[in-house]
């Protein structure tokens, strides 16, 4: 069965959050917190090694109680149930939508058309690991018998975005192997990937579910004629695999058909990574590391599944974004993960949050009057304090932020991660707190300043009243990664179903495709 559609602004409890928001809009998070001492502890959620502390929003229980009753009333719990148990929610491309059963570890079944998928799932877990295994071990030898010492994964949108962000992000779990990515049909790109590299030792792996997308087949088609400029159509066995559907474009670009994995048509390309998708990555890292990455979303799959909503951490983030998106009229929200590894976390994000709810019709088709799809953007700490976050603290702009933060370091130098977590929790406390005039007055008096107070004190006062949420993980690993990444695909689930539209399909793509077709042919 399909979501229900139910339209938001006439909800009872919509009503009532507006209302509400009439009455707080302008309260100051220093009252907030001033007129509840417990705050801090009331406002935070906990699920083994994660934390997530909401204290920083301009909310009191009362927003939760309301923004909660709006979730109840939209029938979310009935949208999660379809989600999990493989109902057709992708209404207008007529799929399920389960990429959570490819990290389901339980014994239940998960049926489609009557068939139960996870045996195939199994199946291509099981090829995967043995892939990687003989790959990692040398075993796998390329057509002068040298071991294969470089992977490039071929792939754009989620077979790019997906496995790039998380091979760079466990960098730090990685084996001998060098990864590499191409995704643009920009032909310098390519060639700068390919000039390095040796064909004897290299394996391409081409992503592609209809193995006719114009970025990756470009590319891959340029990569087959460099190969061949030295080797010869039998050795493409040797050096290419290919994760799609189309076995006969395979067979005729002349992939050995043992080198296949399978795509699934109910699993979304932007939520691909824990399928074959994400065979560069158990490359990169081995496949313990892999099934780390998956057991992680499989844990947070449960917390979102089993968690009533108030201790619930994707639907009170979700419940948060719809705030400050709806009520407050924010347009964007920041990203800013304190970790070099999380680099290309903001824009694996950008693209599963935006091509997802991105949207202006509900789910009858009809055009929506209020703000659906929030622009994600942002960057690590503490690069970024020297970058934008300016605007964020004295802009004119109202910019809700996740901060997300590692008590331990990798490498264990401790004395740089001390300094990186002082600046994490200080950008949240700036934010919230802000420094007024007096303080701002009393500093410049302190400093010797005092003849240039008149002049320096606008410049120098923070407004504060910045909303940020604070989420704080143990360590980085396989399994907190995987974790961190399926947080945020509940999120803009959630979203998307208290804002009644599709978030599976993304027929905004498309039209710019068709019409490349058409000027690819005239600039010929």
């Amino acid at each position: 069965m399909a979501l229900k559609n139910i339209n938001p602004t006439q909800t009872e409890a919509w009503k009532k959050l507006g209302e509400h928001y009439s009455e707080i809009k302008d309260i100051h998070l220093k009252e907030f917190f001033k007129n509840n001492p417990n705050r801090k502890e009331e406002f935070t959620l906990s699920d083994d090694d994660f934390l997530v502390d909401f204290s920083n929003n301009r909310i009191n229980q009362q927003t939760i109680n309301l923004l909660i009753d709006f979730a109840k009333e939209a029938q979310l719990e009935d949208a999660i149930s379809k989600y999990f148990s493989g109902d057709v929610i992708n209404v207008t491309e007529n799929r399920a939508v389960l990429h959570t059963a490819l990290r389901d570890a339980s014994n239940e079944e998960i049926l489609i058309d009557g068939t139960n998928i996870k045996s195939e799932i199994q199946t291509t877990l099981t090829k995967i690991e043995s892939f990687s295994n003989t790959v990692i071990s040398g075993e796998w030898k390329g057509y002068t018998g040298k071991a294969i010492t470089d992977v490039v994964n071929i792939g754009i949108g989620g077979s790019d975005l997906g496995p790039d962000m998380v091979v760079e992000a466990l960098q730090f779990y990685k084996n001998h192997l060098n990864t590499h990515f191409v995704s643009n049909v920009d032909g310098d790109h390519v060639s700068e990937v390919i000039k390095h590299l040796n064909p004897e030792t290299t394996l391409f792996i081409i992503v592609s579910k209809t193995f006719t997308t114009q970025e990756t087949l470009s590319n891959a088609t340029t990569i087959k004629e460099w190969f061949l400029q030295s080797a010869t159509e039998k050795d493409i066995a040797k050096h290419f695999a290919a994760v799609s559907t189309n076995l006969k474009a395979i067979d005729a670009f002349g992939i050995d058909q043992n080198n296949v994995f399978p795509m699934w048509n109910w699993v979304g390309g932007r939520f691909s990574l824990w399928s074959a998708v994400g065979l560069s990555i158990s490359l990169s890292v081995g496949f313990t590391h892999f099934s780390s990455l998956l057991n992680g979303a499989s844990e947070m799959d449960q917390h979102f599944k089993n968690t009533p909503f108030k201790e619930n951490m994707p639907v009170i983030l979700s419940l948060l974004s719809i705030w400050y998106n709806n009520f407050f009229g924010c347009e964007t929200e920041a990203i800013l993960p304190y970790s070099q590894y999380l680099n290309k976390l903001p824009s694996y994000l950008q693209q599963a949050i935006m091509e997802s709810n991105g949207k202006s019709v509900d789910r009858d088709g009809n055009q929506i009057s209020y703000q659906t799809g929030t622009i994600i953007w942002g960057s690590t700490g503490t690069n970024m304090q020297h970058a934008f976050m300016q605007l964020v603290h004295q802009g004119t702009k109202l910019i809700p932020t996740d901060f997300i933060g590692f008590k331990e370091s990798l490498y264990g130098l401790n004395d740089h991660h001390n300094k990186l977590m002082a600046n994490y929790y200080a950008q949240m406390e700036a934010l919230a707190f802000g420094k007024t005039k007096e303080e701002v007055h009393l500093d410049l008096k302190f400093q010797n300043e005092a003849s240039k107070i008149a002049t320096l004190l606008p410049f120098k006062v923070f407004e504060g009243n910045k909303p940020s949420n604070a989420i704080t993980i143990k360590k980085l690993t396989p399994k907190s990664l995987g974790k961190l990444i399926a947080l945020y695909e509940h999120k803009l689930f959630i979203q998307g179903v208290l804002w009644n539209i599709y978030s599976f399909d993304q027929f905004g793509v498309e039209l710019g495709k068709e019409l490349a077709n058409k000027y690819y042919n005239k600039i010929k």
